[in-house]
């Protein structure tokens, strides 16, 4: 009886042996690992972008605005970019341009937006656009918006006129009338944008941006009487006026004499 047992426990160690062996051979065997899926590599060129944002009216300095960036291939066909591969010494060329156009750090660099250091055209008849003109006027805080207009706000030239006969002790009535409305500010004396998180420009003199009639009719306002800026809203910025020398609407300045109403062109 001891011995039949010993046999059945002989024969469930050996059973129990081999089986934790298979186990044991299951587990060393090596698993068989997919092959990674190739990725294809997308052609890549150097392309000039801009390191940092750059303001309009900007020197550019090339060593710390612009850098060479890896850029699809593919989005540069027709582009006007600058690639490494074509002009190596862009940086050098480029260097002291001034910018026509802001630039957002990331963006391209277009030769369109800047003006060459020894271009033979000024600042500001380059950034003029065509068939417009740059015409001054002078400003002070009271009729310059207490300083708060910066270039590129839009305004309406609001003309004050005080009649002679009140010089000579005669009553007389000072009129005022919008003359021009929603024309660009190009500049506050020199300077033509926000820099350095400025929010005021005190300037005495304003530059706008005028069709030929409409800088006509600013040059004989300044003599008729004293010219305020009213500064518009940037929602009314699009928005058509009553003024608008484009249409031919109002092209010259209404005096009121005795009742009488003219108009000086």
């Amino acid at each position: 009886m001891k011995a039949a047992r010993l046999i059945v426990l002989g024969v469930a160690l050996a059973a129990g042996g081999m089986a934790a062996f298979l186990v044991t051979g299951e587990e060393e065997k090596p698993k068989e690992v997919a092959p990674a899926p190739v990725v294809q590599r997308i052609p890549t060129v150097d392309v000039l972008i801009a390191k940092v944002d750059i303001p309009m009216g900007t020197a550019v300095k090339a060593a710390q605005d612009l850098h060479w960036q890896e850029w699809p291939a593919a989005t540069t066909s027709g582009a006007s970019y600058i690639l490494k591969k074509d002009r190596p010494s862009a940086l050098e060329e480029l260097n002291g341009s001034i910018t026509r156009a802001p630039f957002t750090a990331g963006e391209p660099i277009r030769e369109a937006k800047l003006i060459k250091a020894n271009g033979a055209a000024g600042y500001m008849a380059a950034i003029l656009p065509s068939g417009m003109r740059a015409i001054s006027t002078e400003i002070s805080p009271e009729t310059g918006a207490g300083g708060f207009i910066l270039p590129n706000d839009r305004v309406d030239v609001i003309l004050t006129r005080r009649p002679k006969d009140a010089d000579r002790g005669q009553q007389a009535d000072t009129t005022s009338e919008t003359i021009l409305a929603n024309v660009r500010v190009l500049a506050i004396d020199q300077v033509v944008e926000e820099k350095g998180g400025q929010r005021v420009v005190v300037g005495r003199t304003a530059t706008l941006e005028l069709l030929p009639r409409q800088a006509e009719t600013l040059a004989l306002s300044r003599q008729l009487g004293t010219l305020s800026l009213a500064l518009r809203s940037l929602l009314d910025a699009n928005k058509t006026t009553e003024v608008d020398d484009k249409t031919d609407r109002k092209t010259g300045i209404n005096t009121v004499r005795f009742g009488v109403t003219t108009t000086s062109k």
